[in-house]
C-alpha cells in the first residue's frame, strides 16, 4: 500500500510503542499548543493503519497539543504496517536530526532494538550493524551502551528527574556517569574497595543536587589523585583520608580534595611533562651550532636565571 494523505480524528490515533521519546514536558507542549492553536498543524503527522486505530511514527507532540485543543481532525501521512524492528528503526530514523531527544529513554529503545535484531538474525549485532540501524554514529552507540550499565535505581532516578523542567533538572545522566567513572578510578588503584564505590558514588550525587559539588566534571579530579598515587605523588594514606572526609562530610568538595591532596603534585607533574619536552628541543638545538635569534637568547637567560632561585 502506498503512502497516503488524510485526515483523522486525533482520538483514532495511538502513541507508537516503540517511540524512544518518552518525555514530554508541560512548558513544550504549552508553547506547542499556543502556536497551533493560532496557526494550526502546519505539517502533518506520520501513522500506520493498525486494525481500526493509527499509530504513530512521527508528531506525537502535536497529536497531543490537537487532544488538549479539541481538534476533530488532524492531517495525517499514512504508510504501510512496519513489523517491530523495521518500526523501531523508522523511529530513530525520523527522529534522527532532533536534537532534544533525552538520552536514557533512547538507551532504552535501543537495547530493544538490538534485543529484535538477534531475534530475528540469531546473533548479536556489530556496534557498527547496530549504529547503522539506530541511524546513529558509532559513538552514540557507545555512550547510549554505557548508560544501559546504569543500575535500575539510578535509571528510574534519571527518568523521574527528566519529567521536571529542564530549568529545576538537578541531575543528569553526566553527572551520575562522570561519578561512576572517577569513583572506578579511586577503586582501580585500591584507595577505596568495591564495597565503598557505591555508598561513594551516592554521596558525590547528593552534593551534586545540594550544589556543593557544582561542575559536572569534578568527579575527573578524583582519577587525578588516582594517577598520582601511582606515581607516588600522594601517598595512599593521605589519599584515603581525603576520600573517607569527602564520603562523611557534606560541605567538603572534590575540589577541595583535590586541592589539599594532589594539586601541588599535578601541577608539578605538568611541568616535568613540559621541560621533558625542552630538554628535548634544547638539545636538538645546540646539535644545529650557535643560537642566532636574540629574543630566544633572552628567553633562555631568563630560563637560566629562574632555575638558579628554584631550590
Amino acid at each position: 500500500m502506498a503512502d497516503r494523505v488524510a485526515t483523522l480524528d486525533p482520538k483514532l490515533i495511538e502513541p507508537n510503542p516503540d517511540n524512544p521519546r518518552l518525555i514530554f514536558r508541560e512548558e513544550e507542549l504549552s508553547s506547542l499548543s499556543d502556536s497551533i492553536a493560532k496557526q494550526g498543524i502546519l505539517v502533518p503527522l506520520t501513522v500506520y493503519e493498525d486494525g481500526r486505530k493509527f499509530k504513530l511514527l512521527d508528531g506525537e507532540r502535536r497529536w497531543r497539543c490537537s487532544l488538549r485543543l479539541g481538534f476533530v481532525s488532524v492531517p495525517v501521512i499514512v504508510q504501510p504496517k512496519p513489523d517491530r524492528m523495521t518500526n523501531i528503526m523508522m523511529m530513530f530514523a525520523i527522529h534522527n536530526a532532533r536534537k532534544d531527544w533525552d538520552p536514557l529513554p533512547t538507551a532504552l529503545k535501543l537495547e530493544q532494538l538490538e534485543a529484535e535484531y538477534t531475534k530475528r538474525h540469531r546473533i548479536n549485532p556489530t556496534e557498527t550493524e547496530l549504529s547503522g540501524l539506530a541511524s546513529i554514529s558509532r559513538g552514540e552507540v557507545r555512550r547510549l551502551k554505557k548508560l544501559l550499565k546504569l543500575p535500575v535505581a539510578y535509571r528510574e532516578m534519571l527518568l523521574k528527574e527528566l519529567e521536571k523542567p529542564r530549568s529545576e533538572q538537578l541531575i543528569t545522566v553526566d553527572h551520575v556517569i562522570e561519578a561512576g567513572a572517577g569513583v572506578e578510578a579511586l577503586v582501580r588503584k585500591e584507595i577505596i574497595t568495591k564495597g565503598q564505590a557505591e555508598p561513594l558514588r551516592r554521596v558525590i550525587i547528593k552534593k551534586f543536587r545540594s550544589g556543593v559539588i557544582d561542575s559536572t566534571v569534578a568527579p575527573r579530579k578524583l582519577a587525578n589523585l588516582a594517577r598520582a598515587v601511582e606515581r607516588k605523588e600522594v601517598s595512599l594514606a593521605n589519599a584515603k583520608d581525603a576520600i573517607t572526609k569527602l564520603a562523611h562530610d557534606p560541605m567538603y568538595s572534590i575540589t577541595a580534595a583535590y586541592k589539599e591532596t594532589v594539586e601541588q603534585a599535578d601541577f608539578e607533574h605538568g611541568i616535568q611533562q613540559l621541560t621533558d619536552r625542552l630538554l628535548q628541543k634544547l638539545e636538538e638545538l645546540n646539535s644545529r651550532g650557535e643560537i642566532t635569534n636574540e629574543g630566544l637568547k633572552e628567553s633562555l637567560a631568563k630560563l637560566k636565571k629562574i632555575l638558579s632561585r628554584m631550590r
